[in-house]
């Protein structure tokens, strides 16, 4: 007598299976989701085959070149192009400005002559023909449909046939005859699967747009992911124009990229240089103010860092951070008053980004605390100076990635000093040594303190750095 299948138990979020029922999903960490569901038993036969395999050296590529979206950054960030037959899946939190991303991208490839076809679930037909007058993306070569089936999908599909399908969303697409209501796990598969079999086989290049929950992951199943040949995220702060889209996987290019762009009412744009926008042009020197060049990808970036110190009579000063990591901050704040003398334990300090710009990676630190030593001691930092650098605990400056790519780009930008760390083997020395780059100066230090005496931000004796001024 055989022994018939134990039941599975399926998370209803992100449909990770197990053989017992547990309270919390062990995948998504979601209380509660985890339901019984009978796993059908599947009987693998042999079956004729669609093509025959060839050696790879005879397979033909011609049909798989890239082809421009009309988005120059959109392009940047896939590696070139669209790809014939490739799956994108676009995610994004609500009103970062998908769906305009995507219209323009539709209006741009059907300029091209390239037929494409829009799907809406969330919106009516009229409510994107509105959008699209706003932005001028009405063409004859842009179809657009409103449906929420996918069996209808599949038929416009049939009729249009178009070389850029965009689908928006695929949590309100459903599948008749399959189980759950659109947007479950067993749905957003299924539909999935479809789209994705079509795009293959008709060589048709797929968008899908894809919700995120409240921690930002993308939302359904995590097969979504896998079965996709590009997953793109669209960021940005509601309080800024500035939009960002990363790569988080790309089959036909490099995931260190990252695409800039500006919506506004008109619609968006691609913005090319976009270091401009994150940094403030004072017309005298401030004290509490430093440039530091981040890398977004492969791009660098001049972001101002700001800081406000000032006295509190609380015993618990507050510590307020935006668009900086406030562990990092902490981190710099227990450092300078370890290493440089610096006491902050009555003060209030607040630090802050210039146009909504992230700064997550260590490079920022020395920028962090240029700011906040500048604005402790009232000392504004000279003109026309950027820093880049990872500070340790010891207080010890660490070399970060691309610094020539840094360095050029601030260079370009017209800034005449760069403040980095010293090569490993110079920290032995407390004398920072200069060097020229593309008609800037580099100035290599060694650790915080002597970053700090050359700006004069310390009471102690430094050595002659007056002529950065």
């Amino acid at each position: 007598m055989s022994k018939s299948p134990r039941p599975a138990f399926r998370c209803t979020e992100c449909g990770w299976e197990t053989g017992k029922w547990v309270g919390r999903c062990g995948e998504c960490q979601a209380w509660g989701s985890v339901a019984e569901a009978a796993a059908p038993v599947l009987r693998a036969v042999a079956s004729p085959v669609t093509r025959a395999a060839v050696p790879i050296g005879q397979v033909s590529v011609e049909d798989s070149q890239f082809r421009t979206s009309g988005v120059p950054e959109l392009d940047r960030v896939l590696g070139g192009g669209l790809v014939p037959g490739a799956a994108i899946l676009l995610a994004g939190e609500p009103g970062v400005g998908k769906s305009t991303l995507l219209l323009e991208v539709a209006a741009q490839t059907a300029r091209y002559q390239h037929r494409t076809l829009y799907v809406t679930g969330e919106e009516s037909a009229s409510q994107v023909r509105l959008r699209a007058d706003r932005t001028g993306g009405v063409h004859d070569e842009l179809y657009l449909a409103a449906e929420t089936d996918l069996g209808a999908v599949l038929t416009h599909i049939e009729q249009v046939r178009p070389t850029l399908l965009v689908v928006d969303s695929i949590q309100t697409i459903g599948a008749s005859g399959i189980e759950g209501v659109p947007g479950g796990v067993t749905q957003v598969k299924e539909v999935a699967a479809a789209l994705i079999r079509v795009a293959k086989t008709r060589n048709i290049t797929t968008v899908i747009v894809g919700h995120v929950t409240k921690d930002g992951s993308i939302a359904g199943p995590r097969v979504l992911e896998h079965v996709v040949d590009v997953v793109l995220h669209f960021e940005g702060d509601r309080n800024s124009r500035f939009r960002m889209v990363r790569a988080m996987k790309n089959r036909f290019g490099p995931v260190d990229e990252v695409g800039c762009f500006d919506l506004s009412a008109e619609g968006i744009t691609a913005v090319t240089d976009p270091t401009g926008l994150f940094v403030e042009r004072h017309h005298a020197n401030v004290p509490g103010t430093c440039v530091a060049v981040t890398m977004e990808g492969r791009r660098p970036l001049l972001a101002e860092v700001q800081a406000l110190v000032t006295p509190t009579p609380s015993d618990k000063p507050r510590r307020t951070t935006s668009g900086l990591d406030s562990s990092r901050v902490a981190m710099v704040l227990a450092i300078l008053q370890q290493h440089c003398g610096i006491r902050l334990h009555n003060n209030d300090v607040f630090t802050s980004t210039v146009g909504g710009a992230r700064l997550s990676e260590p490079a920022s630190d020395l920028a962090v605390a240029i700011a906040i030593a500048s604005a402790t001691t009232g000392v504004p930092a000279p003109r026309g100076v950027v820093a880049m650098g990872e500070i340790g605990l010891a207080g010890e400056l660490r070399r970060v990635r691309d610094l020539p790519q840094r360095i050029a780009e601030a260079a370009r930008l017209g800034f005449q000093v760069a403040i980095v760390p010293a090569e490993p083997g110079a920290r032995s020395t407390r004398q920072p040594e200069s060097w020229v780059v593309e008609g800037m100066r580099v100035l290599d230090v060694p650790d915080i303190v002597s970053a700090l005496r050359l700006l004069h931000f310390t009471k102690r004796d430094q050595p002659s750095a007056r002529d950065l001024d």
